[in-house]
């Protein structure tokens, strides 16, 4: 590598560190706000809650930092006349780009793994934490809201003493052949069994009131237990999400959906035929058809999503190479020493443009009416793009 380029190279990454490391430290802390605020987490939960947070952090970091880091190296450079001394030299300007945009091609596979991280081990350490803090996070939300519960069951208190619960009411959503059930108690406390993975309910002197409208009066202690998983808020956590899944496990659940919806269709065709044999014209046109109907589009816009979701990471990735591509040699013609200034006059069309296509194109891909591929089409944009800024710093 010729001393132009390691200048060049060396530059850039002194930039790039130092806007990554604030940039990844303001994204640690939105993210631990978001879970705070949505879980009702403390202190205790929210510093093991970092290293899982992180990957999420550095993967919406990294592609701004790097066209930040580019933007600046190359402004500097051309507003200080090094880029024309390197030309009347010579040297063409791709001398002072190609390790930069080697680097960001770089980072752009690190981002995709990154991205794969993030969905995989992130969130997963990010779900068992808040199921294991689920007594805490109980209690804080208790002390500050007065009431805490998700779908399956919620309780409201009175107000809360130390671990004492005055006043609960607290009532369990019906599920399965399971009847709904509402206590009314004096005093109750929550207790976690982490051996079970349960979290029990303790009341006193409680009155039960049963989905059917049974009453029943229980004097002295109760006691119900509830998996943690379910006793969990976990808001923003569910799983099965094709963008909740790690990249290899995407192609063996786009064969599984194939092969679901196919045997869906030959069960349905062989009833339809029975149907029609057995002349059974009622059933043949009752709304059961309705919902099937309803089932298999539902496996349909779960496989578009799934084919749709690789393009996605992959595309989202390579906006670090896409953006150095169109930034720095925008920052040569523009020949501005001012940092920002050219960050943000070479990021604006970026906002305007990439991230409109990218959401677009995305939204078309998981619908099925366009191809997987057009989620590709903001970065064709930039690199088009990119590649005609190129054009005249080369000649001119």
């Amino acid at each position: 590598m010729s001393l132009l380029a390691r200048y060049t190279l060396g530059e850039f990454l002194k930039v790039l560190s130092v806007t990554l490391l604030v940039a990844t430290a303001l994204m640690i802390v939105v993210g631990v706000s978001k879970e705070a605020i949505q879980n009702g987490l403390g202190f205790a939960q929210i510093v093991p809650l970092l290293p899982y947070i992180l990957p999420e952090a550095l993967r919406f970091a990294v592609p701004g930092t790097t066209l930040f880091a580019a933007c600046s190296v190359f402004g500097r450079m051309s507003a200080t006349n090094e880029v024309i001394a390197a030309k009347a030299l010579g040297i063409s300007p791709l001398v002072l780009l190609r390790p930069v945009l080697v680097a960001s091609c770089l980072l752009s596979f690190a981002s995709l793994w990154l991205n794969d991280l993030a969905v995989s081990w992130g969130r997963d350490g990010i779900r068992r934490i808040i199921i294991e803090s689920v007594e805490e996070i109980a209690y804080n939300m208790l002390r500050a809201q007065r009431s805490y519960g998700n779908s399956r069951f919620s309780i409201s208190v009175m107000r809360v003493e130390g671990r004492t619960l005055v006043n609960p009411t607290i009532t369990f959503q019906p599920s399965g052949d399971r009847r709904g059930v509402v206590m009314v108690a004096e005093t109750g406390r929550l207790e976690t069994n982490p051996e079970e993975n349960t979290l029990t309910v303790v009341v006193q002197n409680a009155s039960v009131q049963f989905g059917d409208g049974l009453r029943a009066q229980v004097p002295g202690e109760y006691r119900r237990e509830i998996p943690l998983p379910d006793a969990s808020s976990g808001r923003g956590l569910d799983e099965g999400g094709p963008s909740q899944m790690p990249m290899w496990r995407i192609p063996a659940e786009i064969d599984r959906t194939i092969h679901a919806m196919a045997a869906r269709r030959d069960q349905l065709a062989a009833r339809a035929a029975y149907q029609m044999l057995t002349g059974d014209f009622e059933e043949l046109i009752s709304e059961r058809w309705l919902e099937e109907q309803a089932t298999l589009g539902e496996m349909q816009a779960r496989l578009h999503r799934l084919r749709t979701e690789p393009h996605r990471r992959w595309a989202n990735s390579l906006s670090c190479l896409c953006f150095v591509l169109v930034g720095a040699p925008l920052a040569i013609r523009l020949r501005n020493s001012d940092f920002l200034t050219s960050f943000f006059l070479c990021f604006m069309p970026i906002l305007l443009v990439y991230y409109p296509m990218l959401a677009w194109g995305t939204d078309r891909a998981k619908s099925g009416s366009l191809p997987p591929y057009t989620v590709w089409l903001g970065d064709v944009i930039l690199v088009l793009a990119g590649l005609w800024i190129l054009r005249k710093v080369m000649r001119y």
